[in-house]
C-alpha cells in the first residue's frame, strides 16, 4: 500500500472507527451536526494529548487553534475566580459606557514554575502534532508577545518549520496603564505598551520533497490563495467577537468568525482534508471551518466549555458576518 493509500486508510479508521477506538480509552466522541451543510465536523470530550496518543500518524492536514498558553488562567481555582469577578490571573476591565468588557489574562504575573510548565506543555504538543499532521501541514498557534518564545521554541525544536507570524490587529484593554496607585505622581507613564495586535505563529511540517509534490501526495504545503489575484496575507484586521456571537458563547477568549473562517479557509491549500482544533473552548474554530465548507475535528477538556461547544458550534457556523462572505 503507498503512502497516499495509507493515509487515506488511517483517516478511514479514526473516522468510521473512531468511536470504539477513542471509547476503549474512555474518551467518548459527541456531535457530528451537518444539517445542510457539506462539511460536517466531530468533537471529543477529552484531554488532547490522550485523544493525539491514539490518532493514527499522518492523519490530519491542518491545526488551528487558541491553546491556554498561560496555563494557569484555566486551572479550576482561577475560573472560580472569573466566575466570581474579582482575584486571580484574569484582570476584569472596567465598563464604558455602560458595556462590560471581556475579562483578559494577565500574563505578567507568570513566575519561573509557571514559564517552565508552559514550555513543557507546548514541547509536548509539539511532539504529538508532528507525528499526526500530514507532510506540509500547516499549524496556526495563538499566543501573545509576551510568551510567544515560550510557545515558538518548542515547536522548532520538535522540527517544524516556522513560516511567519499572522498578525491579528486587534485593540484590546491590555497594557498602556500608568504605574498602578502612582497614576497621578506619574501621568506621562505607560508601564507597557497599549496591545493593538495578536500574534500567531505559523508553523509547517517538512514537506516530502517539492511543494507541488507534496501538493500533488499530501494536499498540503501552502496556503489558499484569497483570489487568484490576491495571496494570503500575514496581516488580518479584526475587532473582537461580536456581541451577537457572545451571546452564542460566552467563552473568556473567543475569536471572531471573521477572523477564523479567514485562517481556516487558508489552512487547506486544495480545500481538502480535516482541521483539528485540539484546544476548542467554545468551538468557534470547528465552526468557522464548517462555515468555510471544510471537515474539522475538536477536542476540549472543560466540561463547561465542551457543552457550550456542542450548542454553540451549528450557530456560530451560520452566523452572518455583516459586509462580509
Amino acid at each position: 500500500m503507498g503512502a497516499a493509500a495509507k493515509k487515506r486508510s488511517a483517516n478511514n479508521r479514526w473516522e468510521s472507527s473512531g468511536r470504539s477506538l477513542f471509547e476503549q480509552f474512555g474518551i467518548a466522541r459527541a456531535a457530528v451536526w451537518s444539517g445542510n451543510d457539506p462539511a460536517p465536523y466531530q468533537i471529543f470530550h477529552c484531554d488532547a494529548f490522550d485523544w493525539l496518543k491514539l490518532v493514527p500518524e499522518n492523519s490530519i492536514e491542518a491545526v488551528v487553534t487558541d491553546p491556554p498558553y498561560g496555563l494557569l488562567e484555566y486551572s479550576e481555582d482561577q475560573l472560580q475566580k472569573l466566575k466570581n469577578g474579582k482575584g486571580g490571573v484574569w484582570r476584569i476591565p472596567p465598563s464604558y459606557d455602560g458595556c462590560q468588557r471581556a475579562p483578559l489574562p494577565r500574563f505578567t504575573v507568570l513566575g519561573d514554575e509557571d514559564r517552565r510548565r508552559l514550555r513543557s506543555f507546548f514541547k509536548l504538543l509539539a511532539e504529538r502534532l508532528m507525528r499526526v499532521v500530514v507532510p506540509g501541514g500547516h499549524i496556526f498557534i495563538a499566543t501573545n508577545p509576551l510568551v510567544s518564545y515560550l510557545v515558538y521554541e518548542p515547536m522548532i525544536q520538535a522540527g517544524f518549520e516556522k513560516r511567519g507570524e499572522i498578525i491579528r490587529l486587534v485593540q484590546t484593554l491590555r497594557g498602556g496603564d500608568r504605574p498602578k496607585n502612582a497614576e497621578k505622581d506619574f501621568p506621562d507613564v505607560t508601564v507597557m505598551p497599549r496591545s493593538c495586535w495578536e500574534p500567531w505563529g505559523l508553523f509547517r511540517k517538512p514537506c516530502d520533497g517539492r511543494v507541488q509534490d507534496n501538493l500533488r501526495k499530501w494536499k498540503t504545503g501552502g496556503l489558499r490563495r484569497v483570489s487568484d489575484t490576491e495571496p494570503f496575507r500575514d496581516v488580518i484586521e479584526s475587532g473582537v467577537a461580536r456581541n451577537g456571537e457572545r451571546e452564542i458563547a460566552d467563552h473568556p477568549s473567543l475569536k471572531p468568525q471573521h477572523f477564523l473562517r479567514q485562517v481556516c479557509r487558508a489552512s487547506l491549500p486544495l480545500g481538502k482534508g480535516t482541521i483539528l482544533d485540539p484546544f476548542m473552548g467554545s468551538g468557534s474554530t470547528i465552526a468557522a471551518a464548517a462555515a468555510c465548507g471544510l471537515r474539522s475535528v475538536g477536542v476540549e477538556t472543560n466540561s463547561d466549555y465542551f457543552a457550550m461547544a456542542v450548542r454553540a458550534i451549528p450557530l456560530l457556523a451560520k452566523y452572518r458576518i455583516k459586509g462580509a462572505d
